[in-house]
């Protein structure tokens, strides 16, 4: 009786999808979009599973965190993607988005730490930089004479003297990254918090000041495709960049990064959090789309198993850096019971 009640469920499941989906079609294809910098780690597990298993490869698209996730919270139906990747956590009004459109159930995946760096080409002068300097240099306000004024700093050495005589130009990803969100929390808004002037500014001036690329033609918003900064650096030797580490490593032979307050980004100093510009990477499961959309357990399961993220894994080959043995323990454990993400979890 039991697993006539689990089928008869299954069954109204799958009844209740597919009506909401209309006039969308079924398919039999996982649909995942989000992260540009967790799209590479994916698109590895993607085509393993699509080898080893009878499924269909998923197909992923790279749209950002935040437009991921908007994605995702849209709805229940397969006209609506079952799988979203994020380089941050889930926001509450994303949460909030999601559950006012009956995306109740969603289990979340922390799968491992990426590095925020700012590379340039190794033909270019490499940057010695600390936070501060790097607010200074990108922050939309900086402090001048006690007031918050438009950055007027044109060149590296307005900032310090110490750093190069040349005009600032960094390129890095748009608002709708999830890369972004991170740079600006943990690299705009620690160098801000270093002034002596931000210890008087409220919340919400917090917020507008410390947390905004200027806008000004200094800081270049380059899209969601990471590899497009890196082929601008390799030719460009003025210019910088940001973006994960991952893609540091990839390109190792024609990129160096910057030094962040006396720090150069490895993997072990990211694995630790001593790098500060540190960061987890996610991606999240609309359970209602478990088992309409074929293959989704699976899918989670070759993402979590020992084979893609163990020490010797896979997808630590391919750069990231993965999980210590006891949190890929209860990621396998959490990929079996699909746990719900609660929104005190958030707060």
């Amino acid at each position: 009786m039991m697993k006539l009640n689990k089928a008869l469920a299954t069954v109204a499941l799958a009844g209740s999808v597919a009506a909401m989906s209309a006039p969308a079609m079924a398919r039999d294809t996982i649909s995942i979009v989000g992260s540009s910098t967790v799209y590479p780690f994916a698109t590895v597990v993607a085509e393993r599973f699509g080898t080893k298993t009878d499924f269909s490869t998923p197909k992923l698209e790279s749209t950002g965190s935040g437009g991921g996730l908007k994605l995702f919270c849209q709805g229940i139906g397969t006209q609506h993607p079952d799988i979203t990747n994020a380089s941050r956590r889930m926001k509450t009004s994303e949460f909030e988005l999601c559950q006012s459109n009956g995306v109740t159930d969603i289990t979340e995946f922390r799968i491992g730490s990426d590095g925020i760096v700012i590379a340039s080409s190794k033909e270019a002068e490499n940057l010695d930089i600390t936070l501060e300097q790097l607010f200074l240099a990108l922050g939309s306000k900086v402090p001048v004479n006690g007031e918050w004024v438009a950055n007027p700093n044109k060149n590296w050495s307005d900032v310090d003297s110490s750093l190069p005589n040349k005009p600032i130009r960094v390129m890095g990803p748009p608002p709708t990254s999830g890369t972004r969100d991170s740079f600006n929390e943990l690299a705009l808004a620690a160098g801000c918090d270093e002034l002596p002037e931000a210890a008087s500014l409220s919340k919400d001036e917090h917020a507008s000041i410390c947390e905004s690329v200027r806008e000004d033609g200094a800081f270049i918003e380059a899209g969601e495709n990471d590899n497009l900064i890196v082929q601008k650096l390799i030719g460009d030797t003025g210019m910088y960049g940001v973006f994960g580490y991952s893609f540091l490593e990839e390109n190792a032979d024609r990129l160096q990064a910057a030094t962040l307050n006396g720090m150069i980004p490895t993997a072990e100093a990211i694995a630790a959090d001593e790098y500060p510009v540190a960061r987890s990477l996610f991606f999240y499961v609309k359970k209602a789309h478990v088992g309409v959309v074929p293959g989704i357990a699976e899918y989670v399961s070759e993402f979590t198993s020992n084979a893609a993220m163990g020490q010797n894994g896979y997808l630590k080959d391919v750069g990231l850096i993965v999980p210590p043995r006891a949190a890929l323990m209860d990621l396998m454990d959490k990929a079996e019971s699909m746990p719900n993400l609660t929104l005190d979890e958030l707060k």
